[in-house]
């Protein structure tokens, strides 16, 4: 789809984002204004523990998704390119970057005991670090288990993230990774390295370890025979990415600290701005380096939208959202699992949905699983303020639930916080502008004032927020009934509802 045509002497950007579902790539102007996306449908293989995908689906996908984005541009025009992935989504490849492996997707957990053998080896370098401990879904836990179980492909390969795949071949040769994607396998974001003595303690040979660099860094340029086939310059140089949640961060302009961005789709993840790192002893909230010298703390839920199409095959949704929107609240919420375990806001590996009624209809059922998904989120604001984050600022709401305005009163009912929904908050956006701030040199949140985003605020019901106290009382009184959350949080959300 394409919004209008730009020469060579308008410079121009491009952001590209590997989902889950999708691969999507979007051309913005030097005003930030769209003038081109394109979108490469992506297919999974899940086997209870394991979610696989094809890297070389991603590049394909990438190749068309820009071809899209560019149909009726002129390709000169593009300056600079960044990529953003999966968090935790990992890949052996051999020297000429030939996949040896699947890629091992954000939310397999396979890894269950090689997490529990590297918080033993590792928990000094990750208190250290912010995060307390590793979960199994993490990247390190999987790169330790094919270390184990893929010891043939091991010998001599090269760990890539997502993103690394996509910009070596952009790029023709491996490049330096971003702290971002890296987090997950132990980078050091402090020193900006990694923790070499862990490595060699669990066996694993750091050499097959990419480069690292901060996001919105320059890593690399376009190879020529690569360049000629999107029809772009021989010279657009990558700027290193960031994480999907990440990416989407800077698309919902959540730039200054103590604003956040909800990313609500298959799952639901926040992120923040902070000016310190902030540490979570637990482990479920982790921060991430931002390209302006900021931290970025935030965490990802395995609950989301994603029950939706589980649980509501072939339904209509938008007749849902209007019969759900002409009744009260339902009494009765669901917590809003699609599999098994729970990761963000609290860690509990054998968290299952449930629902604390028997719904009368569709309607009712449809109804308790957005009121649920409400309470996560305000559950997950409840962390990061207990944690010392500060949460005075813009509240951004994007991902595919952010287009469903009874939700999204919902939710800022619930928060008891006015929202932003911009338009163009795509992950892709985000990486659009990091390219056109990498390009130049400049700070990410100096260029937003240049590309400002457009969108609209949605404000809460005072009177409703105080209606759904006892709704959230009763959602942290199961969980704290099933053990997923400990006294501590649960007290904490309390005296803030009270408050």
């Amino acid at each position: 789809m394409t919004a209008g045509i730009v020469g060579a002497d308008a410079p121009s950007w491009l952001g590209i984002d590997l989902g889950t579902q999708s691969v999507r790539a979007v051309a913005l102007s030097g005003a930030g204004c769209m003038l081109g996306q394109g979108q490469a449908k992506l297919a999974s293989r899940r086997d209870g523990a394991r979610h696989e995908q094809d890297p070389e689906s991603w590049w394909r996908g990438t190749c068309d998704a820009i071809a899209q984005a560019l149909h009726g541009l002129d390709g000169q025009a593009i300056r600079a390119l960044a990529v953003d992935g999966t968090s935790g989504t990992i890949l052996l490849a051999d020297a000429a970057l030939n996949p040896l492996t699947a890629g091992i997707m954000y939310d397999d957990v396979r890894a269950t005991a090689e997490a529990e053998e590297i918080n033993a080896a590792g928990a000094v370098y990750f208190t250290r670090f912010g995060y307390g401990r590793m979960q199994p879904a993490w990247a390190l836990p999987k790169l330790f288990w094919l270390h184990r179980h893929a010891a043939a492909r091991i010998s001599g390969a090269i760990l890539l993230h997502q993103t690394d795949f996509i910009n070596a071949r952009l790029a023709g040769r491996v490049v330096a990774s971003d702290f971002s994607n890296a987090l997950k396998t132990g980078c050091d974001l402090i020193a900006g390295g990694w923790p070499v003595t862990l490595f060699t303690q669990l066996g694993i040979d750091h050499a097959m370890l990419p480069a690292l660099a901060r996001p919105g860094s320059m890593i690399g340029t376009v190879a020529p025979g690569v360049a000629a086939a999107l029809g772009l310059s021989a010279d657009v140089k990558i700027i290193a990415g960031m994480t999907d949640s990440c990416a989407a961060q800077l698309g919902a302009g959540a730039l200054a600290p103590g604003s956040w961005n909800c990313v609500l789709g298959t799952t639901l993840a926040l992120k923040g701005v902070t000016k310190a790192l902030i540490r979570d002893p637990a482990g479920v909230m982790y921060c991430h380096s931002g390209p302006d010298g900021f931290f970025l703390p935030g965490g990802a839920s395995s609950s989301g939208a994603g029950i939706l199409a589980r649980d509501f095959p072939g339904a209509d949704f938008a007749a849902l959202t209007r019969a759900a929107a002409l009744r009260p609240a339902p009494a009765m919420f669901t917590y809003p699992l699609a599999g098994q375990g729970e990761r963000f806001p609290f860690l509990a590996p054998g968290a299952k949905s449930f629902c604390t009624g028997t719904p009368e209809d569709e309607v009712q059922r449809f109804g308790s699983v957005l009121l649920g998904l409400a309470c996560v989120e305000r559950l997950c604001f409840d962390l990061v303020a207990r944690l010392g984050a500060p949460i005075d600022g813009q509240i951004s709401f994007t991902g595919g639930a952010a287009t469903n305005d009874y939700w999204t009163q919902l939710r800022a009912d619930m928060l008891g916080r006015d929202v932003f929904r911009p338009q163009n908050a795509e992950p892709a956006t985000g990486m659009a502008r990091l390219a056109a701030a990498g390009w130049g040199g400049r700070p990410v949140a100096e260029l937003a004032a240049k590309m400002p985003i457009a969108g609209a605020v949605t404000t809460h019901d005072p009177a409703r927020h105080a209606a759904l106290r006892p709704t959230y009382a009763e959602f942290l009184r199961q969980l704290q009934a099933r053990g997923w959350i400990e006294s501590g949080l649960a007290d904490f959300a309390k005296t803030r509802m009270d408050g």
